[in-house]
């Protein structure tokens, strides 16, 4: 079976299955699920607990031993795998060997990084959905944050004013463990009860938290104020201009196909299906298409190779204010101007 995050709290009030994988590459998601999935095997009597390291090298005998010797100091026990990337190795089969036969004393827990989609149609993943629960923990986007963080504030006893979940949520952006610890920062600051947005700013740290991918995923969506923030955020983080570079020609490069197909006259819905594109991202690839056409593309790639060569020292400028102008031009806060062949480096 599938659960929601949402349904969780109520399935774990009923006697357990025999496999739990969770699936997600955000910490504190997966720790609080794994967590009340602990909490609730103890209650139920697995009283002993191994944990496995699962990589490269990892001898899937270890586990077939694990769970096919009768417990000698407890009645049941809990078994974790923990995966370090998500690639599944030699674990089809022993996966598959014990969804179709689980012992009854044993109770097997999965941790492994967000799966994709082509891991969801393994064999080893059907037979874990056949026999015990699946949990894909997505964590909230951009939109989402401030009323999970309101949430989060309720929970614990705050009653934040109008716009304190907002700030809190900017405050730490893409970084929930580290919002959760603000939480309770202010909690031991100030204690439960109302809070202000002024009462947030002055208790809370900057924890933003960013990578190159926020930064072409807010010139895609077209969000000029965040392409902003996540560029002084890499700039202070001390993230090198010709990485941030990569990660927008790459994005530049993917749309600048997409265009060139779609006015080729392909279908952009199969061809995003057909490219694998995940559902969550198609919005974000139609909204940048409809921002510029195939040729504005072609000059963003064009501007992006001039930037490489100011990053080099090979031409005049300022390498962070170029990539700057850049971002701020795929979210259509400028129009896209072409750059002559002598100056783009190309010949």
């Amino acid at each position: 079976m599938k659960l929601r995050a949402d349904q969780l709290a109520g399935h774990l009030e009923r006697p357990l299955v025999p496999i739990y994988l969770v699936s997600s590459d955000e910490p504190l998601l997966v720790q609080e699920a794994c967590d009340a999935i602990r909490a609730a095997a103890r209650a139920q009597g697995f009283s002993e607990r191994t944990v496995f390291e699962v990589d490269g090298t990892f001898d899937w005998n270890a586990l077939r031993q694990a769970t096919g010797n009768l417990s000698l100091f407890a009645e049941r026990r809990l078994v974790e795998l923990r995966f370090a990337a998500p690639r599944i190795g030699d674990g089809s089969e022993p996966l598959q060997e014990f969804a179709a036969q689980p012992p009854g004393d044993t109770l097997l827990l999965i941790v492994f990084p967000r799966l994709d989609s082509q891991l969801q149609k393994s064999k080893w993943y059907a037979a874990i959905e056949r026999a015990g629960a699946v949990l894909h923990l997505w964590p909230p986007d951009q939109a989402q944050l401030p009323g999970w963080v309101a949430r989060r504030m309720t929970m614990r006893g705050l009653r934040p004013g109008k716009g304190a979940a907002d700030l809190l949520a900017e405050r730490s952006e893409g970084n929930l463990l580290a919002c959760v610890q603000e939480i309770e920062k202010i909690l031991l600051l100030r204690g439960p009860g109302p809070i202000e947005a002024e009462e947030v700013l002055q208790a809370v740290a900057d924890s933003a938290r960013y990578d190159i991918y926020d930064l072409s995923d807010a010139a895609l969506a077209g969000d000029a104020p965040r392409c902003l923030r996540v560029m002084r955020g890499l700039r202070e983080e001390g993230v090198e201009p010709p990485l941030v570079l990569w990660a927008l020609t790459r994005a530049i490069r993917d749309h600048a196909g997409f265009a060139a197909r779609r006015e080729a006259g392909e279908n952009l819905e199969q061809l995003l299906r057909f490219d694998r594109v995940w559902s969550r991202r198609q919005g974000l690839i139609e909204r940048a298409l409809r921002r510029h056409g195939r040729q504005a593309w072609w000059n963003l790639l064009r501007r992006a190779a001039r930037i490489d060569r100011v990053a080099k020292g090979q031409a005049p400028g300022n390498a962070w204010d170029e990539l700057l102008q850049l971002t701020l031009i795929i979210a259509g806060a400028f129009p896209v101007t072409a750059i002559r062949e002598e100056e783009s480096g190309y010949r």
